[in-house]
């Protein structure tokens, strides 16, 4: 595989989520437009199941059904030099916004793979979430009172499996059902609690190419 002359060194910025998710990547400067959605995708841990849009120089691209000029259209067009912005849309209903900020034009080292990801923070929010409104109230909800109380009635639930030894009581007798509904709720709440990403796992799917599956719209 030839290597790239001109790399570009491009942070993926959130908008809306505190604290700040973001990805650093390098990327050659020849890829398209279509080939950086499916490189933010991986990059920030989405699953390309919604539509996207890039607004660059004051100009669409992206699916077709939003009427968008084609994105497969080299970034080397744009002319992009260092702090260039322009914004990436993700999902047209919970409509994630994200800045790609070109940070440095470096020359290519070839002894590195490329597409990669070199830095980065903050978990993905979940698909399907009600954007970033909908992200923050339910990671809030997500170590709020009602998930102490499922605690507490895991707890409860232990303590009775325990007495059961020391008692008349048949394991019938016991909430099965409480205890099914709790479990359900707490494993609903696990996308909400995550604190960090993986770069390394990141990366491994870039090596991979899954950028290159997700370049087009999966079907959910």
């Amino acid at each position: 595989m030839p290597v790239p002359s001109e790399i570009l060194q491009l942070k993926f910025r959130l908008f809306g989520v505190s604290p700040m998710v973001w990805r650093r990547v390098l990327v050659s400067s020849s890829i398209t437009l279509r080939e950086l959605h499916g490189i933010v995708q991986t990059a920030m841990g989405w699953d390309g199941i919604h539509l996207f849009q890039f607004d660059v120089r004051a100009v669409c691209y992206g699916s077709w059904e939003l009427h968008a000029a084609n994105p497969d259209i080299s970034l080397s067009n744009f002319g992009l030099r260092g702090n260039d912005r322009f914004s990436y849309i993700y999902d047209m209903g919970d409509y994630w916004k994200h800045e790609v900020r070109v940070e440095a034009i470096l020359v290519a080292n070839p002894e590195k793979f490329y597409p990669v990801c070199t830095g980065g923070a903050g978990p993905c929010p979940p698909e399907e979430c009600g954007g970033p409104q909908g992200y923050l109230a339910r990671r809030d909800e997500a170590s709020g009172y009602d998930a102490w109380q499922d605690l507490e009635t895991l707890a409860s639930f232990g303590q009775d499996l325990l007495d059961r030894h020391d008692t008349d009581r048949t394991l019938e007798d016991l909430a099965l059902d409480d205890l099914e509904y709790v479990l359900d709720r707490m494993k609903a709440r696990e996308p909400y609690l995550e604190t960090s990403f993986s770069r390394r796992v990141v990366n491994t799917q870039l090596r991979d190419g899954r950028h290159r599956e997700l370049m087009h719209q999966q079907l959910m």
